[in-house]
């Protein structure tokens, strides 16, 4: 009956319903664990001042520096059905231990574990999502991850959905540290599936793991191909336009929601209709347009959401107006830009998979929120308000649409030899 109901509503082939359920349950596990956690690190977040924000920036891309060699220490000596369940297992340990801090030090503490939370959450999500993805572009190829990533995105919509209405609706009756553990607990799940569907992604590739290395080797990747560069360009004007509204955010919310209880309730508010306006555009207009349009015009559309967001708080810089924006900007990212952007990696060769795209998705995505969040406090200290912010988003915003279109035709233009097996390595943006 599944497959009937999946055959129909989708264009995936009866014979990769299997590996595309498991696959849309993994991506459910992950972000339903990640939403749980995301509203309490908000709340921790501004408890500590939003003035402090833009040095736990400057400190999450420190820990993503110190803890690379580590990753790369596990991918150049662990084959892949190895080190990626152990990474969810580690992420899984170690929000136990912030349960037990919590237990252990008393009220004192709690502004300081709090920051390190913050801290630690935002390493969770950018490397456990990435890992997610680099597992994905082994499992499906160049055309199958057309078809099949927009359900798999449909699966971790509804994950998120689950995770923001746990923490909206249980924060008034169970202790954070509960939640937590709830968190950590789905991660072993994470483990679990994710070594599975390792172990297909091997059957079919019939190679070894060919991904050693250290993590470096990553940066070396993209200093020689403008293909990879041209992807971490596009992800780090991404992030430096959303650090701009998750400031502009952290300030209304810091002057509307007084206490601890309503900020995270607000928090997971936004999350769980946002996650549902995401599930309306990928049911009904995220597959037509990925499919039929093509990767590059998709990834143009939350440039032009933004210029159109920024350009309305600055006439109305009102929380209706920034949730309404937030919602759209943030939907509009999980439903058709994060598909379309992880397909980019489905036309490179293992190795870059795992160790360029991990390079991308952590050191560039929050060296661009580093810099933003440096941007936006220089233009705050100018007293531009949000009119300067918009003016200086427009300019970024075209950049980032015209390197989307850029991407799009390397694509295409990588995809030519070989549409589902092999990949070409040497590629370029022209």
């Amino acid at each position: 009956m599944i497959k009937r109901l999946v055959t129909r509503i989708t264009d995936i082939d009866e014979t990769e319903i299997g590996p595309a359920l498991l696959s849309a349950l993994f991506f459910f596990t992950v972000l339903g664990s990640y939403y749980i956690l995301r509203p309490l690190r908000e709340d921790m977040g501004l408890a500590g001042g939003v003035r402090n924000l833009p040095w736990l920036y400057s400190v999450n891309l420190l820990v993503m520096f110190l803890l690379a060699p580590v990753y790369g220490w596990l991918t150049s000596r662990r084959p892949r059905r190895t080190f990626v369940p152990f990474v969810y297992r580690f992420f899984l340990a170690s929000f136990i231990a912030f349960y037990l801090l919590w237990r252990a030090l008393p009220d004192s503490a709690d502004v300081h574990i709090g920051r390190g939370f913050y801290v630690w959450v935002s390493v969770f999500n950018m490397w456990a999502v990435s890992l997610f993805w680099s597992v994905m572009a082994d499992q499906w190829g160049f055309d199958r991850s057309k078809r099949v990533f927009g359900f798999i995105a449909v699966g971790g919509t509804l994950g998120a959905a689950l995770g923001s209405w746990i923490t909206t609706t249980l924060i008034h009756s169970l202790d954070r540290g509960i939640l937590i553990l709830v968190a950590a607990s789905m991660l072993e799940i994470v483990a679990r599936l994710s070594g599975r569907l390792v172990l297909l992604a091997e059957r079919q590739e019939r190679r070894g793991d060919d991904h050693r290395g250290s993590v470096w080797s990553g940066v070396t990747e993209i200093m020689r191909s403008r293909y990879l560069q041209g992807i971490a360009a596009y992800i780090f004007l991404f992030t430096v336009t959303s650090t701009f509204l998750y400031f502009t955010k952290a300030k209304i919310v810091a002057e509307t929601a007084a206490d601890s209880t309503s900020r995270t309730v607000l928090f997971g508010s936004i999350d769980l209709w946002t996650n549902l306006l995401t599930l309306v555009l990928q049911l009904g207009f995220a597959r037509w347009l990925l499919s039929r349009v093509g990767v590059g015009w998709t990834l143009i559309v939350l440039p032009v959401i933004t210029v159109i967001g920024f350009g309305s708080l600055a006439v109305a810089p009102i929380m209706p107006v920034l949730v309404i924006f937030e919602m759209i900007r943030r939907a509009g990212n999980y439903a058709l830009t994060r598909p379309a952007r992880e397909t980019l990696y489905t036309v490179v060769p293992l190795d870059q998979k795992y160790k360029a795209k991990s390079f991308i998705d952590t050191f560039v995505y929050r060296g661009g929120d580093m810099i933003g969040a440096l941007t936006e406090k220089a233009l705050a200290g100018l007293a531009l308000g949000l009119a300067g912010i918009a003016g200086a988003v427009v300019p970024i915003a075209l950049l980032w649409g015209g390197v989307g279109m850029a991407l799009g035709a390397a694509q295409r233009r990588r995809a030519q030899p070989e549409r589902e097996d092999t990949c070409p390595s040497t590629a370029e943006i022209s």
